[in-house]
């Protein structure tokens, strides 16, 4: 099982859904940099579950415990190793699953690779192990301080963001669905809650805009910046698609429609590249939406097999997100920042050769 993520900024994490703790280790993250806390504790509140009526019922505080890498505030330039606690479990939600494999879920696949699962929730697979790379990503922050990270809610079923949707970084989490505008945040969230009394789910989008970006980050051929991004990103639990820049509508368009060209001063009025050409970054802005699919663990009754090969009637039990794209949000920005340090990490290296 690979549980390691980056090149020099590298997070090793640990942990299951139900087990007493997750947790992980982020190594070469440099000395001297005084660590915000406060910032930490408050990305990690945006992910736990429990926070609105959009999200799980499950309440759990994310209260961080850092063992090591850090002294009176600052890095130490040793391996940061924190711990989360896991409180609010009930394991015994998940007993009548022990000899079924949810439909969606990793249930089937864990069992054909390692021949033993652990039912309580997913164990490993369980997107509870986000909450470690929300904490990563927040520390890796601290390394790009010139850097903003936007991402928000593009889509919830049919409901879309409107594209001149005008908003601040402080407007996203005005609101539950982390959709920035009021009507379409009002439609979503009515949406959500008509599918969750209904036992359903629905999925949607989560765009990023990052601004501040140097030019120069990545690294050609086989580790571009949008190649790791898409690596990333395509490791969030119930993820489906990466587009960057213009994504699936470049199909559609001309090369003269879809080449970023300057005007007389300079600007460039379109970003169809997304910020990046090569797989190196331009220095503009870099933007790219990622898609979830709808939440698999649904108390609507489905066909299922069991560990038997045979065919049952399932409606699973537990408390789950009716959609994952709000708690989405800042794991995707977290994921963001682990990639952008790391390939800032590589730049320094370069610099001094």
């Amino acid at each position: 099982m690979s549980n390691t993520f980056g090149r020099i900024l590298r997070l090793t994490t640990f942990g299951e859904s139900h087990g007493p703790a997750i947790g992980g280790v982020l190594d070469g993250f440099p000395a001297g940099v005084f660590i915000d806390f406060n910032r930490i504790r408050y990305q990690l509140s945006r992910r736990r579950p429990g926070q609105s009526a959009v999200t799980t019922a499950r309440n759990e505080v994310d209260e961080p415990e850092f063992l090591s890498g850090i002294f009176e505030g600052k890095s130490t330039g040793a391996p940061i190793a924190f711990l989360i606690r896991n409180a609010d479990k009930r394991s015994a939600d998940y007993e009548s699953l022990r000899q079924v494999f949810r439909p969606g879920h990793a249930d089937e696949t864990y069992t054909a690779k390692y021949g033993h699962r652990d039912h309580r929730g997913g164990g490993r697979s369980s997107a509870r192990e986000t909450a470690n790379w929300v904490l990563a990503g927040a520390l890796a922050a601290h390394l790009l301080p010139q850097v903003e990270v936007l991402a928000y809610t593009s889509q919830i079923g049919d409901v879309r963001l409107p594209e001149d949707a005008a908003f601040s970084p402080e407007d996203v989490d005005k609101y539950s669905t982390r959709m920035p505008h009021v009507a379409a945040s009002t439609s979503a969230e009515k949406l959500i809650t008509d599918l969750k009394e209904q036992g359903e789910s629905v999925g949607g989008k989560v765009a990023v805009r990052v601004t501040g970006l140097p030019a120069g980050l990545g690294e050609p051929i086989f580790d571009k910046l949008h190649a790791r991004l898409a690596h990333a990103m395509m490791t969030i639990n119930a993820t489906r698609a990466f587009e960057i820049g213009s994504g699936t509508r470049a199909a559609s368009m001309r090369g003269s429609e879809h080449n970023d060209m300057p005007d007389d001063n300079q600007t460039f009025a379109t970003n169809h590249s997304g910020g990046v050409l090569g797989g190196i970054s331009t220095g503009r802005e870099l933007t790219f939406e990622v898609t979830f699919k709808p939440t698999a663990s649904i108390a609507k009754e489905q066909k299922a097999l069991d560990t038997e090969g045979h065919v049952v009637d399932l409606a699973i039990p537990g408390r789950h997100d009716p959609c994952v794209v709000p708690r989405a949000v800042p794991v995707v920005e977290a994921l963001t920042w682990l990639v952008l340090a790391d390939f800032y990490l590589l730049n320094r290296i370069h610099t001094l050769y």
